[in-house]
């Protein structure tokens, strides 16, 4: 019996292996359960899909069993991003959605999304639920099925397509008349996801120059991870020298993540899209509110906030946490350092399409490259340097047990001088630099962030800690 969990978004495994039809089936049927358990099954359920192998035929799967359990499946006709799905949700007022995706990991992996009503990532409770019914269902070996044409005959399954409402979304959330005239010339990086032909198509049919790269569908990426990240955005960093272009901008498997490269091939690091995104709305749009960020992402955001006398919010590693502060109101940005982001009067989703056309917007605004304009916010409020170290465990968790339950006061020569448990260990250091550590919960691994005010700070902490580390663990 398969062990289907939900991790930060979304069950995810290995195609053939635990993710097969038979274990999509029972994820379906607890969706099922859920549905009607909570007393929704009238509405609907929009089931999408990306552009991994076998994602179509998932999704019709998913659509057989839920049209068996009496709920309406509203089957999209074509590999869709998931910001688009989440969209669909509040724009049909469905009852949810299920995503076939496993957004950027590799090839050989697919995965499923629950989106519920709100439009936005499963909380713990709803996820916990889920995987409560799915034992169930594992254990009553009970999934309801009927073919795809006894459910058009019974009105439970109907075609649809996203593309036009969230795109005329778009058309109230970008300021396209900016763009228009900006003379930008942009490539864009679809990295061969459910992307394809969203930023391009946008951007050219308001007058900018696009070349497109890996904007065709391939099951296997072209043999690079789906992953808008310095490593695998090589290819959109030589087109964008060769072309002499002013932005790449990029999106992964499922598009919820960007990437941003400057005109000099240079890549952007999130931590740096979302202040500069902070600042051009506070900026250039005249906009106020709550700004939200992980644990893990850059304070150089709550610096932004106070300077400006906004309430900054700090939040648990994963979107799901972004969210639900979105739903609260009243939330200018939201965003993480892995690459998620939102705005305000948008889902409460992380939505790559977006972000990257903010990006555009705010150089089309500036008149000026993302080297310049990031050169005058780091005059306005100054500047953090981050960076990830991923240092190897012995495979147990008592040693982090220990450092939970007495933190260290001092690390090398560095005081700390706080420490939050919210999500990890974060410990605040002198001068605004801090250090979390996270545990991986698929690898022997630990995450360790970092951030300090100056690269020679940061290689400073970096070093510290890594002996420190290594240190911790020979004492075990």
């Amino acid at each position: 019996m398969s062990d289907i969990r939900f991790g930060t978004d979304g069950w995810r495994a290995v195609i053939a292996d635990q993710f097969t039809m038979e274990n999509v089936r029972i994820v379906a049927q607890a969706i099922a359960h859920y549905t009607v358990e909570n007393q929704q099954q009238q509405q609907g359920i929009i089931i999408g899909h990306d552009t991994r192998f076998m994602g179509r035929a998932f999704a019709q799967e998913v659509a057989s069993v839920l049209a068996a359990n009496g709920i309406a499946a509203y089957l999209v006709n074509e590999p869709t991003p998931t910001p688009v799905v989440a969209f669909g949700v509040k724009h049909f007022a469905a009852s949810g959605a299920v995503m076939i995706t496993a957004s950027h990991n590799p090839p050989h992996y697919n995965g499923i999304k629950y989106i519920p009503d709100y439009a936005g990532p499963a909380t713990n409770p709803i996820t916990t639920r889920l995987e409560q019914l799915i034992h169930q269902v594992q254990q009553k070996r009970e999934v309801n099925r009927i073919s795809l044409e006894e459910a058009a005959s019974k009105r439970k399954l109907q075609y649809i397509y996203l593309r036009p409402h969230y795109e005329a979304h778009l058309r109230r959330m970008i300021r396209f008349d900016v763009l228009r005239g900006a003379g930008l010339h942009i490539v864009v990086d679809a990295m061969h996801g459910a992307g394809i032909g969203y930023v391009s198509t946008i951007l050219k049919e308001n007058g900018l120059k696009v070349t497109t790269i890996r904007d065709y569908e391939d099951p296997m990426f072209g043999g690079e991870l789906p992953e808008p990240n310095d490593k695998h955005l090589a290819e959109l960093k030589e087109e964008i020298r060769h072309a002499r272009a002013d932005l790449g901008l990029a999106n992964d498997g499922d598009a919820d993540r960007f990437g941003v490269v400057d005109a000099t091939g240079r890549y952007i690091p999130p931590n740096q899209v979302l202040v500069l995104l902070a600042r051009h709305l506070i900026k250039n749009r005249k906009q106020t509110g709550r700004i939200v960020r992980t644990v893990a992402t850059t304070h150089l955001l709550d610096r932004i906030a106070r300077q400006h006398e906004l309430v900054s919010v700090e939040t648990p590693v994963g979107f799901k946490y972004v969210g639900a502060e979105m739903m609260k109101g009243d939330v200018l940005i939201g965003g993480e350092e892995s690459g998620g982001c939102s705005i305000m009067g948008h889902i409460p989703e992380k939505d790559g399409i977006l972000t990257n056309l903010l990006i555009a917007e705010m150089c089309a605004w500036e008149k000026k490259g993302i080297a310049d304009i990031l050169a005058e916010l780091h005059g306005e409020y100054g500047e953090f340097f981050s960076t990830r170290l991923d240092l190897k465990t012995r495979g147990n968790s008592e040693w982090l047990d220990r450092l939970r339950e007495k933190p260290p006061v001092q690390i090398g020569s560095y005081e700390v001088r706080g420490v939050d448990q919210t999500d990890g260990i974060k410990l605040r250091l002198d001068n605004e630099q801090w250090l979390l550590i996270r545990p991986s919960g698929t690898e022997p691994l630990v995450r360790i962030y970092c951030e300090a005010g100056s690269q020679e700070e940061l290689g400073g902490l970096q070093e510290t800690v890594s002996d420190w580390f290594r240190d911790l663990h020979d004492d075990e």
